[in-house]
């Protein structure tokens, strides 16, 4: 994808996510009676302005992408007339102010739900947990799993994906857990076993975890033929069509997918020579893999799938879908799950248990951004749905200058029966800056890292 395309879909997503919890904000204070004298989306100079409502209330577009804000009416910003008194913000009681200020981060929740209700409803195609023979050595393989064994349920909660394995595995392993795993062979017989994660640390999280295990999917032999091209990817540049055959490389006969990938992840940044059959011809193509690096390993990618016929698509992919109140119960259970989990990342960063190389700011997620676009509106939306519980999750922490701090001023006030005083909201807003910089910094260090390291 271009660079303009992953702007593009960067923009919209944080336009959209802006959106969502700045509405949360501007609902809740209109049924709160609370006047809103403007709602911009974005930060400095105006694009477009224009007024709509009783109010008068100014809807902005800003130049800046990066944030958005509502403002209400509020004697400490400014001469409020007297008939207007009542509906200024900081006249409110403290129930009404607290009310306003969470609307934000649960508009982002309520939003995840939504969108995750509507992919479960739509339903997708997901790949089946089948796993490849576990490695020696591994934990998989000290637990008993073998080749071609579907795993059925775990901890007695059935799992009907590898994406549903794939985090329960990983919840468990950050909580140092046995995990008890019903798996059944290819002749139905239903095995019980035991997976000890009790000494996985929190180092060994990062990156493939499963991989890590020994948990690998199953993957049949496939034939060397090409299936779907990424858009804009080095294989559409070369020339490659889906259908085409890959006969050599460079001289040397492929007679496998797995093979192929071999030797493309062999070369990344170098020329290829393909012989290509299509048709009945042989064409004569030349293709060169981006270099692509992860866990400190560079490895080459032409962004190209394999074609998966119809008896290996019924073996190893399911389609799963839902009515729309299971749909609706499951999404709330995934948004909760999420936010928990994020919320425990965090205090492993805190504590040191966990790397801050896992905090990401903007061109990290405008790149994730980019490539879910690329991949279709599904992973899409489901990227917008993610970010929004990240989101959420963030301007809940109680950290001054974001709302969860102002909701910790608020409890406070609640608590002892009067107003934080100003000095402690002023020392309280030095801090937060401090620790928003931090993590700017971090965030912003950690992408730079990333690019650098492609």
């Amino acid at each position: 994808m271009s660079f303009l395309h992953t702007v593009a879909a960067f923009i919209v997503a944080l336009g959209i996510l802006i959106v969502v919890h700045e509405y949360g904000h501007y609902l809740a204070a209109r049924l709160c009676g609370i006047k809103v004298l403007r709602f911009s989306v974005g930060f400095g100079k105006p694009i477009a302005t224009w007024r709509q409502g009783r109010d008068g209330t100014e809807w902005t577009l800003s130049a800046v992408p990066f944030g958005g804000y509502v403002k209400m009416l509020d004697e400490r910003e400014g001469f409020v007339a007297a008939e207007d008194l009542p509906r200024a913000f900081n006249r409110q009681n403290v129930w009404k102010r607290f009310l306003v200020v969470v609307a934000g981060p649960v508009f982002n929740f309520i939003f995840a739900v939504l969108v995750y209700a509507v992919l479960f409803m739509h339903g997708m195609p997901e790949v089946r947990p089948v796993i490849a023979q576990p490695p020696a050595g591994t934990l998989a393989a000290q637990a008993g799993f073998r080749a071609e064994e579907t795993l059925r349920a775990i901890d007695g909660k059935a799992v009907r994906t590898w994406g549903e394995v794939r985090w329960r595995v990983l919840e468990a392993a950050l909580q140092h857990e046995l995990l008890s795993v019903e798996v059944i062979d290819e002749r139905q017989h239903i095995s019980m076993l035991t997976l000890d994660l009790r000494a996985v640390t929190d180092n060994e999280v990062e990156g493939d975890l499963l991989a890590r295990l020994g948990l690998q999917l199953f993957r049949p032999t496939l034939e060397p033929v090409l299936g779907r091209l990424v858009p804009g990817s080095p294989a559409e540049h070369a020339g490659l069509a889906p259908g085409d055959r890959i006969a050599r490389v460079d001289g040397v006969p492929i007679e496998t997918w797995d093979g192929l990938v071999r030797v493309i992840r062999a070369n990344p940044d170098r020329v290829l020579k393909l012989d290509v059959l299509r048709g009945g011809a042989t064409l004569r193509l030349e293709v060169r893999p981006e270099a692509v690096e992860s866990n400190g390993e560079k490895f080459g990618r032409i962004g190209a799938a394999p074609y998966v016929s119809a008896s290996h698509a019924d073996r190893m992919l399911v389609r799963v879908h839902y009515g729309p109140l299971e749909s609706l119960l499951k999404a709330a259970g995934k948004t909760y799950d999420i936010a928990v989990f994020s919320l425990r990342m965090i205090g492993k960063m805190l504590l040191g248990e966990v790397s801050w190389r896992h905090l990401s700011g903007p061109v990290t997620i405008a790149d994730f951004a980019g490539q879910s676009a690329q991949m279709g509106w599904i992973p899409y939306v489901n990227f917008l749905a993610l970010i929004s519980i990240s989101l959420g999750v963030l301007n809940l922490l109680p950290i001054p200058l974001l709302d969860g701090g102002h909701l910790m001023y608020y409890t406070v006030e609640i608590i002892k029966g009067s107003p934080v005083s100003d000095r402690a909201m002023e020392l309280g807003q030095r801090v937060g800056l401090t620790l928003l910089l931090v993590m700017m910094a971090f965030a912003f260090y950690n992408d730079l890292n990333r690019l650098l390291s492609g």
